[in-house]
């Protein structure tokens, strides 16, 4: 029986490659957006990445035979199942160009109609823009969003579902009331604005499966093994959190699961499943920010 495409495309993929280098340096420029905020040290490390993948291609000539038979790639040959290897300076600009319409934008958190209305623009860009390039200029469709691609949910899959609402229930009040990073984001007070919050918070939660997961992970899969792809996914994932709010010790939280949300789409191939576990863990960020800002309220439904 002939080996199954996907399992093709890991054999494909050598455990460790120069072409870690310019990946490394495009990821890297996210927690210079993000975390330090030197934006000439993020364009800096996209130009130096998008430079070195594009010297180490044309010194290999470019055309590097790859045995995967994805019908999805363009240049596969239907007849031999041979195809070129995805080209890495393509992929890497995507993920560039991404983060440059990201960091167009300051992403403290804000309700008023101008800063949604910012976001809105930009990350709906982030997304919108690789995919186009990808589809309709390169022409190979790396960039999709398969939303139910992974067949019906397992028990394992539903059971998952609600050790993530335990799981934040207990640690996400302890993070962002006695760490006092909720103040990071505005004060929700009024029906308005706890209706905002609530909107603001899940729109953002859908956006960062659609770009880290759908767009980086995606694409960087195309050239490493998952376990570094993934590694560098949450390196873009989580500065990007950084700067959202999830300061102080917030790494120790969403490292995890940044990793987690890669891992379990790498094994359900679902959409529609990682962005029910973020929306999830985020309803009850909506919650905990709204116990943080208004005490009394939900006293009850909370330990911290």
């Amino acid at each position: 029986m002939p080996a199954h495409p996907a399992a093709a495309l890991v054999l494909a993929r050598p455990a460790w490659s120069w072409r870690l280098a310019p990946a490394l340096l495009v990821c890297l420029a996210a927690p210079a957006f993000f975390v330090v905020r030197v934006p000439w040290v993020g364009w800096m490390l996209l130009a130096a990445g998008l430079a070195l993948a594009l010297v180490a291609e044309r010194g290999s000539g470019g055309a590097v035979p790859d045995p995967v038979a994805e019908a999805s790639n363009a240049g596969a040959t239907p007849a031999t199942g041979i195809r070129r290897r995805p080209s890495l300076v393509r992929d890497l600009s995507l993920i560039a160009a991404g983060l440059l319409i990201v960091s167009a934008i300051p992403l403290k958190a804000e309700l008023d109609d101008l800063a949604i209305l910012r976001f809105a623009v930009a990350l709906g860009g982030a997304v919108a823009v690789p995919y186009a390039i990808s589809r309709w200029v390169y022409r190979d469709h790396a960039v999709r969003f398969p939303w139910r691609g992974g067949g019906r949910w397992t028990t394992f899959q539903w059971t998952w579902l609600v050790a993530v609402l335990g799981l934040g229930w207990l640690i996400l009040p302890f993070y962002f009331i006695t760490s006092g990073v909720f103040h990071n984001w505005p004060v929700v007070d009024t029906p308005d604005l706890i209706a905002r919050l609530f909107v603001g918070v899940g729109a953002v939660g859908i956006w960062d499966e659609l770009f880290f997961i759908c767009t980086c992970f995606a694409l960087l899969r195309r050239h490493f093994p998952d376990w570094q792809a993934n590694v560098l996914q949450a390196v873009v994932f989580v500065s990007f959190l950084w700067e959202l709010g999830y300061q102080a010790w917030g790494p120790v939280l969403t490292i995890p699961f940044a990793l987690l949300q890669g891992f379990i789409f790498m094994r359900t191939r679902s959409l529609s499943y990682v962005v029910t576990v973020h929306l999830l863990f985020d309803a009850v960020v909506f919650l905990v920010l709204v116990h943080a800002h208004n005490p009394g309220v939900l006293d009850r439904l909370f330990l911290v």
